[in-house]
């Protein structure tokens, strides 16, 4: 196959598009899944055979978590500027 070079060459893609808007649905379940999964980890943590049995039972120390992966990053950044998360450091959130 022959280029004929008085045509121009194939257009290259431009930026890609641009990722599609976060839905409210999206962002009420991926803060649902954060919410469960923060408690699961504390009660997980507060429930640990290693903790003193002549102890209250004291709250767990657990500060932050990494969220749960079924949601791209961006899911994050938009719930942290909403302020109902809390970006804490090195990919851990916490509520606020």
């Amino acid at each position: 196959m022959s280029h004929d070079p008085s045509t121009p060459p194939p257009a290259a893609p431009s930026q890609p598009a641009a990722a599609s808007p976060i839905t409210p649905e999206v962002l009420k379940s991926a803060f649902n899944a954060f919410k469960k999964r923060m408690k699961l980890t504390r009660l997980d943590q507060e429930s640990r055979i290693g903790r003193s049995p002549l102890s209250s039972g004291g709250r767990s120390q657990i500060a932050g978590i990494v969220p749960p992966d079924q949601f791209p990053a961006a899911v994050w950044d938009e719930l942290v500027k909403q302020g109902r998360l809390k970006y804490a450091g090195q990919g851990f959130y916490t509520l606020p």
